[in-house]
C-alpha cells in the first residue's frame, strides 16, 4: 500500500513513524515533510506551497492508495473532497470540508453542539470585529461565571485561546486576538 502523508509538524512526524511500521506499507510518501522525516519516506516532488489540486494530481500519478492528512488547513481547504472527486477516488483519512468545519470554525462547532444538545460551556458568538463588543461580553461572562475563555474562530494553530480570570487578562487576550487593535 502506498500512503501519502500530508503535513510537516511533530504530529505528522509521529504519524510517519507509526505508518512506516505497518507490514501493509509498500511506500510512504511525504508532503511537504520536514528534515527530521527524511528517513521515514520519500518526499513528494512539489514545493511546500503547491496548490492542493497539484498535490491531488501528484498523488494520482504516484498511484497512492491512501492519503493521511495531519494538519487541519488542507482539510478545511477541501483536500479530502478533491481526492474523492478524482477517478479513481483516493481514500483520505480526514474529513470532508463540511465536517472539517467542526475544527476550523469554533462558532460552528459550538452551534452544532448546542443544536444537538451536547453539553458544552456557555458561549456567545460575536461576529462583528470590534474589540469593545468582545470586551463587554467577556466582562459579563467574567462577572457572572468567574472566568471566560476567548477563542478566535478559525484555524489558529493552538494560539487562538485565552483563559481569563481577570479584566487585565481579558484586555491582553483581546489585544492579542486583534493584534493590538483595541
Amino acid at each position: 500500500m502506498r500512503v501519502l502523508l500530508i503535513g510537516k509538524g511533530g504530529r505528522e512526524h509521529a504519524l510517519a513513524w507509526k505508518i512506516r511500521r505497518s507490514p501493509l506499507l509498500s511506500e510512504l510518501i511525504l508532503w511537504p515533510g520536514n528534515p527530521a522525516m527524511v528517513g521515514l519516506g520519500r518526499r513528494l516532488d512539489l514545493p511546500a506551497n503547491a496548490a492542493l489540486t497539484d498535490v491531488v494530481k501528484a498523488a494520482a500519478g504516484a498511484k497512492v492508495d491512501l492519503v493521511v492528512c495531519g494538519p487541519e488547513g488542507p482539510l478545511e481547504a477541501g483536500i479530502a473532497d478533491l481526492l474523492r472527486a478524482i477517478q479513481p477516488a483516493i481514500p483520505c483519512f480526514g474529513p470532508a470540508t463540511a465536517a472539517a468545519a467542526l475544527e476550523s470554525s469554533k462558532a460552528f462547532a459550538k452551534e452544532v453542539m448546542q443544536a444537538a444538545r451536547i453539553p458544552t460551556a456557555a458561549f456567545q458568538v460575536i461576529r462583528e470585529a470590534k474589540a469593545n463588543t468582545v470586551r463587554t461580553a467577556a466582562q459579563r461572562f467574567l462577572e457572572e461565571r468567574g472566568g471566560v475563555v476567548l477563542k478566535a474562530s478559525g484555524l489558529a494553530a493552538g494560539k487562538g485561546v485565552f483563559v481569563c480570570t481577570s479584566s487585565a487578562q481579558i484586555d491582553e487576550g483581546i489585544k492579542r486576538l486583534y493584534h493590538g487593535d483595541m
